[in-house]
Protein backbone atom coordinates (compact mmCIF):
# COMPACT_ATOMS: atom_id res chain seq x y z
CA UNK A 1 0.00 0.00 0.00
CA UNK A 2 1.39 3.31 -0.70
CA UNK A 3 1.51 6.22 1.87
CA UNK A 4 -0.88 8.30 0.59
CA UNK A 5 -3.29 4.99 0.76
CA UNK A 6 -1.90 4.38 3.91
CA UNK A 7 -2.53 8.28 5.53
CA UNK A 8 -6.25 7.75 3.75
CA UNK A 9 -7.19 4.85 5.58
CA UNK A 10 -5.36 5.96 8.67
CA UNK A 11 -7.71 9.13 8.47
CA UNK A 12 -11.03 7.15 7.88
CA UNK A 13 -10.53 4.70 10.25
CA UNK A 14 -9.50 7.96 12.78
CA UNK A 15 -12.97 9.43 12.30
CA UNK A 16 -14.35 5.84 12.61
CA UNK A 17 -13.38 5.31 15.99
CA UNK A 18 -14.05 8.90 17.12
CA UNK A 19 -17.55 7.95 15.96
CA UNK A 20 -17.96 5.02 17.89
CA UNK A 21 -16.63 6.74 20.99
CA UNK A 22 -18.80 9.66 20.78
CA UNK A 23 -21.90 7.31 20.08
CA UNK A 24 -20.84 5.11 22.95
CA UNK A 25 -20.34 8.38 25.00
CA UNK A 26 -23.96 9.72 24.16
CA UNK A 27 -25.46 6.36 25.51
CA UNK A 28 -23.60 6.19 28.37
CA UNK A 29 -25.10 9.47 29.33
CA UNK A 30 -28.29 8.96 28.35
CA UNK A 31 -28.12 5.71 30.26
CA UNK A 32 -26.90 7.51 33.70
CA UNK A 33 -29.45 10.04 33.11
CA UNK A 34 -32.03 7.32 33.47
CA UNK A 35 -30.36 4.75 36.21
CA UNK A 36 -31.43 5.04 39.70
CA UNK A 37 -28.71 6.52 41.88
CA UNK A 38 -25.26 4.42 43.18
CA UNK A 39 -26.27 1.94 45.95
CA UNK A 40 -26.63 -1.40 46.28
CA UNK A 41 -27.89 -3.73 43.66
CA UNK A 42 -26.89 -1.00 41.07
CA UNK A 43 -23.97 -2.42 39.21
CA UNK A 44 -26.67 -5.65 38.78
CA UNK A 45 -29.07 -3.48 37.45
CA UNK A 46 -26.52 -2.34 35.08
CA UNK A 47 -25.27 -4.94 33.57
CA UNK A 48 -29.19 -6.09 33.34
CA UNK A 49 -29.33 -3.43 30.77
CA UNK A 50 -29.51 -3.77 27.14
CA UNK A 51 -28.59 -0.11 26.27
CA UNK A 52 -25.32 -0.44 28.49
CA UNK A 53 -24.15 -3.57 26.04
CA UNK A 54 -24.40 -1.34 23.25
CA UNK A 55 -22.08 1.11 25.01
CA UNK A 56 -19.38 -1.79 25.52
CA UNK A 57 -19.67 -2.56 21.98
CA UNK A 58 -19.85 1.00 20.38
CA UNK A 59 -16.52 1.36 23.28
CA UNK A 60 -14.59 -1.74 21.14
CA UNK A 61 -15.11 -0.72 17.91
CA UNK A 62 -13.85 2.61 18.86
CA UNK A 63 -10.96 0.75 20.15
CA UNK A 64 -10.14 -1.42 16.96
CA UNK A 65 -10.50 1.27 14.98
CA UNK A 66 -7.89 3.64 16.77
CA UNK A 67 -5.58 0.22 17.03
CA UNK A 68 -6.49 -0.18 12.90
CA UNK A 69 -5.42 3.82 12.21
CA UNK A 70 -2.46 3.49 14.22
CA UNK A 71 -1.09 0.40 11.89
CA UNK A 72 -1.29 2.45 8.97
CA UNK A 73 -1.11 6.47 10.05
CA UNK A 74 1.64 8.15 12.11
CA UNK A 75 1.01 8.35 15.87
CA UNK A 76 1.59 11.63 15.43
CA UNK A 77 -1.56 12.15 13.08
CA UNK A 78 -4.28 9.39 14.73
CA UNK A 79 -4.35 11.18 18.40
CA UNK A 80 -5.30 14.32 17.45
CA UNK A 81 -7.87 13.36 15.10
CA UNK A 82 -9.33 11.09 17.99
CA UNK A 83 -10.07 14.34 20.02
CA UNK A 84 -12.90 14.66 17.59
CA UNK A 85 -14.77 12.71 20.05
CA UNK A 86 -15.66 15.53 21.74
CA UNK A 87 -16.99 17.55 18.60
CA UNK A 88 -19.26 14.66 17.65
CA UNK A 89 -20.71 13.78 21.23
CA UNK A 90 -21.60 17.68 21.17
CA UNK A 91 -24.32 17.66 18.45
CA UNK A 92 -25.30 13.97 19.30
CA UNK A 93 -25.81 14.70 22.69
CA UNK A 94 -27.68 17.31 22.09
CA UNK A 95 -30.17 16.37 19.75
CA UNK A 96 -30.90 13.08 21.47
CA UNK A 97 -32.05 15.84 24.38
CA UNK A 98 -34.11 17.54 22.23
CA UNK A 99 -31.80 21.07 22.32
CA UNK A 100 -29.32 22.86 20.73
CA UNK A 101 -25.96 23.68 20.96
CA UNK A 102 -25.23 26.30 23.46
CA UNK A 103 -22.53 29.21 21.67
CA UNK A 104 -20.71 28.55 25.07
CA UNK A 105 -20.38 24.62 24.59
CA UNK A 106 -19.07 25.51 21.22
CA UNK A 107 -16.50 27.28 22.82
CA UNK A 108 -15.24 25.32 25.48
CA UNK A 109 -15.37 22.15 23.19
CA UNK A 110 -13.02 23.81 20.62
CA UNK A 111 -10.92 25.40 23.61
CA UNK A 112 -10.36 21.57 24.59
CA UNK A 113 -9.74 20.56 21.72
CA UNK A 114 -7.24 23.08 20.75
CA UNK A 115 -5.35 22.66 23.62
CA UNK A 116 -5.39 18.63 23.50
CA UNK A 117 -4.04 18.73 19.82
CA UNK A 118 -1.60 20.94 21.44
CA UNK A 119 -0.56 18.16 23.91
CA UNK A 120 -0.43 15.13 22.03
CA UNK A 121 1.95 17.57 19.13
CA UNK A 122 4.17 18.38 21.81
CA UNK A 123 4.91 14.74 22.77
CA UNK A 124 7.25 12.96 20.96
CA UNK A 125 7.34 9.15 20.59
CA UNK A 126 9.63 7.00 22.19
CA UNK A 127 11.80 5.02 20.75
CA UNK A 128 10.65 1.78 18.89
CA UNK A 129 10.66 -0.89 21.44
CA UNK A 130 10.83 1.06 24.11
CA UNK A 131 8.36 0.08 27.12
CA UNK A 132 7.96 -0.28 30.64
CA UNK A 133 9.71 -3.00 32.69
CA UNK A 134 8.04 -5.41 34.69
CA UNK A 135 8.86 -3.62 37.84
CA UNK A 136 8.13 -0.55 36.88
CA UNK A 137 4.61 -1.60 35.65
CA UNK A 138 3.59 -3.20 38.63
CA UNK A 139 4.84 0.06 40.41
CA UNK A 140 2.81 2.36 38.00
CA UNK A 141 -0.05 -0.02 38.30
CA UNK A 142 -0.19 0.10 42.37
CA UNK A 143 0.46 4.29 42.30
CA UNK A 144 -2.30 4.26 39.87
CA UNK A 145 -4.75 2.59 41.88
CA UNK A 146 -4.04 4.58 44.85
CA UNK A 147 -5.17 7.83 42.87
CA UNK A 148 -7.93 6.24 41.42
CA UNK A 149 -9.54 5.21 44.68
CA UNK A 150 -8.89 8.82 46.10
CA UNK A 151 -9.93 10.09 42.82
CA UNK A 152 -13.19 8.06 42.86
CA UNK A 153 -13.80 8.82 46.74
CA UNK A 154 -13.88 12.51 45.92
CA UNK A 155 -10.96 13.26 48.37
CA UNK A 156 -9.49 15.10 45.33
CA UNK A 157 -12.80 16.22 43.30
CA UNK A 158 -13.65 18.47 45.73
CA UNK A 159 -13.17 19.54 49.87
CA UNK A 160 -15.56 20.35 51.84
CA UNK A 161 -16.31 24.03 50.93
CA UNK A 162 -17.53 21.96 47.73
CA UNK A 163 -19.35 19.48 49.57
CA UNK A 164 -21.86 22.09 51.53
CA UNK A 165 -21.80 24.54 48.10
CA UNK A 166 -24.88 22.57 47.04
CA UNK A 167 -25.80 19.73 45.82
CA UNK A 168 -24.89 20.68 41.96
CA UNK A 169 -21.71 21.32 43.17
CA UNK A 170 -20.66 18.36 44.87
CA UNK A 171 -22.33 16.03 42.27
CA UNK A 172 -20.09 17.98 39.45
CA UNK A 173 -16.98 18.08 40.95
CA UNK A 174 -17.20 13.92 41.99
CA UNK A 175 -18.69 13.40 38.59
CA UNK A 176 -15.12 15.31 36.77
CA UNK A 177 -12.78 13.19 39.53
CA UNK A 178 -14.92 10.45 38.25
CA UNK A 179 -14.18 11.65 34.47
CA UNK A 180 -10.06 12.05 35.44
CA UNK A 181 -10.02 8.59 36.98
CA UNK A 182 -11.40 7.36 34.39
CA UNK A 183 -8.90 8.96 31.78
CA UNK A 184 -6.39 8.15 33.69
CA UNK A 185 -6.45 3.85 33.77
CA UNK A 186 -7.41 4.39 29.88
CA UNK A 187 -3.63 6.19 29.83
CA UNK A 188 -2.27 3.73 32.03
CA UNK A 189 -4.08 0.45 30.58
CA UNK A 190 -2.39 2.29 27.18
CA UNK A 191 1.39 1.82 28.52
CA UNK A 192 0.79 -1.26 30.16
CA UNK A 193 -0.47 -2.97 27.08
CA UNK A 194 2.86 -1.67 25.56
CA UNK A 195 4.58 -3.56 27.83
CA UNK A 196 2.32 -6.40 27.35
CA UNK A 197 3.18 -6.48 23.74
CA UNK A 198 6.88 -6.04 24.69
CA UNK A 199 6.99 -9.37 27.03
CA UNK A 200 4.84 -11.53 24.57
CA UNK A 201 7.57 -10.64 21.44
CA UNK A 202 10.41 -10.90 24.34
CA UNK A 203 11.89 -7.33 23.67
CA UNK A 204 11.51 -6.14 27.44
CA UNK A 205 14.91 -5.05 29.22
CA UNK A 206 16.15 -7.90 31.48
CA UNK A 207 15.89 -11.33 31.80
CA UNK A 208 13.02 -12.91 30.21
CA UNK A 209 9.85 -12.82 32.05
CA UNK A 210 7.90 -15.83 33.31
CA UNK A 211 4.33 -16.91 32.41
CA UNK A 212 2.40 -15.56 35.82
CA UNK A 213 4.44 -12.30 34.93
CA UNK A 214 3.01 -12.34 31.89
CA UNK A 215 -0.44 -12.83 33.32
CA UNK A 216 0.16 -10.64 35.71
CA UNK A 217 0.40 -7.34 33.41
CA UNK A 218 -2.91 -9.19 31.39
CA UNK A 219 -5.29 -9.10 34.70
CA UNK A 220 -4.01 -5.38 35.21
CA UNK A 221 -4.54 -4.06 31.96
CA UNK A 222 -8.59 -6.01 32.28
CA UNK A 223 -8.80 -4.47 34.90
CA UNK A 224 -8.38 -0.83 34.29
CA UNK A 225 -9.81 -1.37 31.21
CA UNK A 226 -13.37 -2.43 33.21
CA UNK A 227 -12.67 0.24 35.95
CA UNK A 228 -12.21 2.96 33.15
CA UNK A 229 -15.25 2.56 31.68
CA UNK A 230 -17.43 2.21 34.75
CA UNK A 231 -15.81 5.23 36.10
CA UNK A 232 -16.75 6.83 32.99
CA UNK A 233 -20.49 6.06 33.62
CA UNK A 234 -20.58 7.39 36.46
CA UNK A 235 -18.77 10.62 35.36
CA UNK A 236 -22.03 10.94 33.23
CA UNK A 237 -24.01 11.35 35.80
CA UNK A 238 -22.96 14.87 36.11
CA UNK A 239 -23.60 15.75 32.38
CA UNK A 240 -21.60 14.83 28.71
CA UNK A 241 -19.30 17.42 27.81
CA UNK A 242 -17.46 18.66 30.60
CA UNK A 243 -16.96 14.57 31.64
CA UNK A 244 -16.02 13.66 27.98
CA UNK A 245 -13.64 16.34 27.58
CA UNK A 246 -11.92 15.81 30.95
CA UNK A 247 -11.21 11.93 29.76
CA UNK A 248 -10.01 13.19 26.54
CA UNK A 249 -7.60 15.06 28.52
CA UNK A 250 -6.35 12.93 31.23
CA UNK A 251 -5.76 9.76 29.05
CA UNK A 252 -3.00 11.24 27.09
CA UNK A 253 -1.69 12.99 29.95
CA UNK A 254 -1.24 9.83 32.11
CA UNK A 255 0.36 8.33 28.87
CA UNK A 256 2.67 11.30 28.25
CA UNK A 257 3.89 11.39 32.05
CA UNK A 258 4.22 7.66 31.76
CA UNK A 259 6.38 8.25 28.27
CA UNK A 260 8.67 11.00 29.51
CA UNK A 261 9.40 10.19 33.23
CA UNK A 262 9.36 6.72 32.63
CA UNK A 263 10.16 5.44 28.38
CA UNK A 264 12.47 8.50 27.78
CA UNK A 265 10.46 10.62 25.46
CA UNK A 266 10.74 14.22 24.70
CA UNK A 267 8.94 17.23 24.17
CA UNK A 268 9.42 18.36 20.28
CA UNK A 269 10.35 21.49 21.14
CA UNK A 270 13.11 21.21 23.27
CA UNK A 271 13.09 23.26 26.14
CA UNK A 272 10.19 25.43 24.64
CA UNK A 273 8.52 22.23 25.00
CA UNK A 274 7.12 22.45 28.51
CA UNK A 275 5.60 26.12 28.53
CA UNK A 276 4.10 25.33 25.39
CA UNK A 277 2.27 22.05 26.97
CA UNK A 278 1.61 24.16 30.35
CA UNK A 279 -0.48 26.59 28.12
CA UNK A 280 -1.95 23.67 25.99
CA UNK A 281 -3.50 22.59 29.51
CA UNK A 282 -4.43 25.82 30.53
CA UNK A 283 -6.20 26.19 27.30
CA UNK A 284 -7.91 23.18 27.57
CA UNK A 285 -8.85 23.38 31.19
CA UNK A 286 -10.38 27.25 30.34
CA UNK A 287 -12.41 24.79 28.05
CA UNK A 288 -13.35 22.45 30.23
CA UNK A 289 -15.08 24.98 32.81
CA UNK A 290 -16.92 26.54 29.60
CA UNK A 291 -18.22 23.05 28.95
CA UNK A 292 -18.99 22.71 32.92
CA UNK A 293 -21.04 26.60 32.93
CA UNK A 294 -22.22 26.13 29.34
CA UNK A 295 -24.34 22.41 29.20
CA UNK A 296 -27.32 21.71 30.09
CA UNK A 297 -28.12 20.30 33.74
CA UNK A 298 -28.25 16.52 33.67
CA UNK A 299 -31.74 15.85 34.28
CA UNK A 300 -32.39 13.91 37.97
CA UNK A 301 -33.31 10.35 38.06
CA UNK A 302 -36.51 9.51 39.48
CA UNK A 303 -36.59 8.93 43.22
CA UNK A 304 -36.60 5.95 44.52
CA UNK A 305 -39.75 5.85 46.96
CA UNK A 306 -38.77 4.58 50.03
CA UNK A 307 -41.63 1.78 52.01
CA UNK A 308 -43.72 3.87 54.54
CA UNK A 309 -43.45 2.40 58.08
CA UNK A 310 -46.31 2.87 60.38
CA UNK A 311 -45.34 4.21 63.97
CA UNK A 312 -46.35 2.52 67.00
CA UNK A 313 -47.71 4.49 69.99
CA UNK A 314 -49.06 3.27 73.04
CA UNK A 315 -52.58 4.17 72.89
CA UNK A 316 -53.94 5.57 76.48
CA UNK A 317 -57.59 5.59 76.89
CA UNK A 318 -60.21 8.38 76.79
CA UNK A 319 -61.35 9.76 79.88
CA UNK A 320 -64.76 9.55 80.50
CA UNK A 321 -66.50 12.68 80.79
CA UNK A 322 -67.61 13.15 84.36
CA UNK A 323 -71.42 13.92 85.01
CA UNK A 324 -73.21 15.58 87.57
CA UNK A 325 -76.87 14.43 87.56
CA UNK A 326 -77.81 16.95 89.83
CA UNK A 327 -77.54 19.39 87.08
CA UNK A 328 -80.44 17.86 85.34
CA UNK A 329 -83.97 18.44 86.71
CA UNK A 330 -86.29 15.26 87.44
CA UNK A 331 -89.97 15.17 86.20
CA UNK A 332 -92.66 15.03 88.66
CA UNK A 333 -94.76 12.42 88.85
CA UNK A 334 -98.11 12.46 87.02
CA UNK A 335 -101.56 12.24 88.80
CA UNK A 336 -104.32 10.37 87.92
CA UNK A 337 -108.11 11.15 89.01
CA UNK A 338 -109.70 7.85 87.74
CA UNK A 339 -111.84 6.91 90.41
CA UNK A 340 -111.25 3.38 92.09
CA UNK A 341 -112.36 0.51 91.77
CA UNK A 342 -112.95 1.07 87.93
CA UNK A 343 -116.40 -0.14 86.73
CA UNK A 344 -116.50 -3.26 83.99
CA UNK A 345 -119.74 -3.03 81.82
CA UNK A 346 -121.05 -6.24 81.23
CA UNK A 347 -121.29 -7.93 78.06
CA UNK A 348 -124.46 -10.25 77.50
CA UNK A 349 -123.69 -13.81 75.75
CA UNK A 350 -124.85 -14.18 72.08
CA UNK A 351 -128.14 -16.21 71.56
CA UNK A 352 -127.45 -18.92 68.82
CA UNK A 353 -130.31 -18.93 66.02
CA UNK A 354 -131.73 -22.70 64.92
CA UNK A 355 -132.71 -22.73 61.78
CA UNK A 356 -135.58 -25.30 60.27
Amino acid sequence: MSPVAGTVLAVLLSLVSAAGYALAAVAQARLAASSAPAGRGALRALLARGQWWWAVGLNAAGALAHVAALHYGPLTLVQPLGALTLVAALPLGAYCARRRVTRTEWRGALLTLGGLVGLVAMTGPAEPGEALSLREALIVAAATALLIAALASGRLSHGRGAEGGGKSGGKGGRGLGHATASGIASGVGSALTQTLTAALALELPGKEPVWWQTAVLAVLISGFAVGGLLLSQAAYRGGLAAPLAVVNLSNPAAAAIIGVALLGETFRAGAWGWPIAAGASLVAARGVVLLTKGGAPAPEAAPVPSPVVAESRPVSPLPRPATDLSAFPVPAPVSTSLPLPLSVPEVEPARASVHG
